[in-house]
């Protein structure tokens, strides 16, 4: 497999497991355009890699990846939007199509976007300091993709929808408590934590891995084929909101947000 026309994803190997990091370092990797495209495509392409038998998912600096790029945001087109939200369904689809085993090494900051890419993956570990949340709210739109997915199935509806609505960040300690991470580890250390889950996984009977991860997977499966279209689409209508705009303006103008309800 080629990943050589990847700019803000990098790859490298370890033996038979493959590490993929998102490359933003200097803005937490946050997705911009380009980024958020590269994203609807990697999966699909780590799906087709026969030399990869487990991944790790990680990203590159003091970060995991802070969500969407709210200055790309700002100046976002409807043709960019459109495409936006198309990337969007396809990056969740693709990822729950992976046979592989995925551990998510959260190094840091996984909010909005970030948050669903770690919650998808079959084995989180965090790293003592890292945070998550789903703050798709305080930039005025739906939780759409993906976390109204994800966060019922493994917290519950009543918390999820506690943690969604207020887009509230979890230390790694509250985020193993409640069982959205399956391992916390010291910062210094999440990289050896994770590379040891994914070398013995990667030097197990691949079939039966496999196999194990498409049943369970199934029922996250059905879960976005029923909410994934329905909540992209009810944040999509978020971003001709007055709510969203206050939300970019706020974050441009570094102040707190007055919201409205419009």
């Amino acid at each position: 497999m080629d990943y050589s026309g990847y700019r803000n994803i990098s790859f490298e190997r370890a033996g038979k497991v493959l590490v993929v990091s998102l490359n933003r370092p200097e803005a937490l990797n946050a997705t911009d355009a380009l980024l958020h495209r590269e994203l609807s495509r990697v999966f699909a392409d780590m799906a087709r890699d026969p030399e990869a038998h487990a991944i790790i998912l990680t990203g590159r600096g003091r970060g995991f990846c802070a969500g969407g790029d709210l200055k790309w945001m700002s100046n976002i087109t409807p043709e960019e939007l459109d495409a936006l939200f198309s990337e969007a369904r396809k990056i969740i689809l693709d990822l729950l199509e992976v046979e592989q085993p995925i551990i998510a090494a959260v190094n840091g900051p996984a909010t909005g976007l970030g948050a669903t890419l770690a919650l998808f993956c079959d084995i989180v570990i965090a790293a003592d300091n890292a945070r998550i949340g789903d703050t798709h709210v305080h930039a005025g739109v739906v939780a759409g993709d993906g976390g109204a997915v994800i966060w019922p199935w493994l917290v519950g509806a009543a918390r999820a929808k506690e943690y969604l609505m207020t887009g509230e960040l979890l230390s790694a300690a509250e985020a193993y408590r409640l069982g959205l991470v399956n391992h916390v580890a010291p910062a210094g250390e999440l990289m050896d934590k994770a590379m040891a889950i994914a070398t013995r996984l990667a030097a197990g009977p691949q079939r039966a891995i496999r196999g194990t991860k498409a049943a369970v997977n199934k029922v996250l499966r059905d879960a976005a084929n029923l909410m994934l279209d329905t909540s992209l689409a009810l944040e999509k209508q978020c971003f001709a909101t007055h709510d969203h705009k206050e939300a970019i303006d706020a974050f441009v103008g570094k102040r707190p947000p007055r919201f409205t309800g419009r």
